[in-house]
């Protein structure tokens, strides 16, 4: 008799799932609604909320987590969680061989928190995919009201939003919106990845009051988006637009002949650049601030972040291999060492020198291999054409223009925006789960 076929043992590293089993009483049964009312309240209330109420919501997600986690069977790890785990095993690395361990575990803690609120999101997905248009609601509702605070600023006081008029940038005299998050560039970081969301749930969701919800918060936060007159964010914006049209060309011409299905994705993005030139050659403030862009080291802004830059890459040169572990209190405690004289700075303003900088080169190699991995999952879903393909099109839309604000700027690593780019990879993870379950 051939032997009976064993199902495959979990992974050492998960086998603490599942202990507790399905028991737990009447509000162990109720733990995926609180785990869903949760997060709505903490996405809600990213531009709104103090940092110690957000530090409570963060600690409460963390926590329901493994409540679920207890409660559920162990599964795989998968792709994108090994990435993830990779860069938890990095910065945990980095923190112990760190020159300033306190300062390093206080960012590593963070990091721990934050990638609790990812596994909750996640977990939820698997469990119950319904509230992924709840999480999306409730992100909408508080972009919504955030952009129009930011709006009304316009018509208000214009003295406070006077500070971020630099008197030695060729954009002289620009008056940028923040709305309650203090920084015009940090409400763009914190807008640009709830548009393509919007984009999603107004192509999802049935009947008029919502559509016309996720429409007001479409053209609400993009107009606050480009009053911010943030550059990544407005780069940013070009390539996320980019990235939806491209798939959704491609995806309502997959029926059609190879030759019109090579063509109308071509030509709608030469219709949507041409546009785009016409903007920035007759719209005199959208030409000012492209011009800051081409303006080198003229542009006070430009001249700032080459050089902090310049100085972040000699901190990568001095510990290329772990770096000085994570969070910005480890680079404060060390950026002095090596900045140019006048160019204090809170971080490398761009990703990848932050990532080499914190956990060196492997840390760096994890972040790409995350970022490259997450695209291959949204791929994989959009393709599928399923009830995933929407929110993979938001997520892959999230994670494109993320990457291409990160270049030149460390906004990402604030929680009003680094959650929202949680919530993208715990779409695409989710997915990715449930395709494996149910394969």
């Amino acid at each position: 008799m051939a032997d009976s076929i064993r199902p495959a043992s979990p992974p050492l590293l998960l086998r603490w799932q599942g202990l507790l089993g399905h028991g737990g009483g009447p509000l162990a049964q109720r733990l995926v609604p609180i785990a869903g009312l949760t997060l709505c309240a903490l996405l809600a209330g990213l531009p709104f909320l103090t940092r110690a109420g957000m530090s409570l919501l963060i600690l409460a997600c963390g926590l329901l987590w493994l409540l679920l986690a207890l409660r559920r069977p162990p599964g795989g790890i998968g792709a994108l969680h090994g990435w993830i785990l990779a860069i938890l095993a990095v910065a945990l690395l980095a923190t112990g061989f760190s020159p300033v361990p306190v300062e390093a575990t206080k960012g590593l803690l963070k990091l721990v928190s934050y990638l609790g609120v990812y596994a909750l999101m996640q977990e939820l997905l698997v469990q119950a995919p319904a509230w992924w248009d709840r999480l999306v609601a409730a992100l909408l509702g508080g972009q919504l009201l955030a952009s129009v605070i930011g709006l009304r600023q316009l018509y208000a006081d214009t003295s406070a939003l006077a500070r971020w008029a630099d008197p030695n940038s060729v954009s002289e005299g620009t008056v940028r919106i923040y709305s309650t998050l203090g920084n015009p560039n940090l409400l763009g970081g914190y807008l640009l990845p709830i548009l393509p969301l919007a984009v999603a749930a107004l192509l999802r969701w049935q009947g008029w009051p919502s559509r016309l919800f996720a429409l007001s918060a479409l053209g609400l936060g993009t107009a606050a988006l480009v009053l911010t007159y943030s550059r990544g964010a407005w780069m940013a914006l070009v390539v996320q637009a980019a990235v939806v049209l491209l798939l959704l060309a491609l995806g309502l011409t997959r029926s059609w002949p190879l030759l019109w299905r090579r063509l109308v994705p071509l030509l709608l993005l030469l219709l949507a650049t041409a546009l785009l030139v016409v903007l920035v050659t007759q719209v005199e403030p959208l030409r000012v601030r492209v011009m800051s862009l081409v303006a080198g080291r003229e542009d006070s802004s430009n001249n700032f972040r080459i050089n902090v830059w310049l100085a972040a890459l000699d901190m990568i040169q001095a510990r290329p291999w772990l770096g000085i572990g994570p969070g910005n209190e480890a680079f404060n405690r060390i950026y002095p060492l090596f900045q140019q004289p006048k160019f204090n700075a809170l971080s490398a303003y761009s990703i990848p020198l932050e990532l080499a900088v914190e956990a060196g080169i492997p840390g760096l190699l994890a972040g790409v291999g995350l970022v490259l991995t997450s695209l291959r999952e949204g791929l994989r879903s959009w393709n599928a054409a399923g009830n995933d393909a929407l929110p993979a099109l938001a997520a892959l839309a999230v994670i494109a223009g993320l990457a291409v604000q990160g270049l030149t700027d460390t906004i990402f690593f604030r929680p009003e925006v680094q959650l929202s780019a949680w919530f993208s990879v715990a779409t695409l993870a989710a997915a990715s789960q449930r395709r494996r379950l149910q394969g």
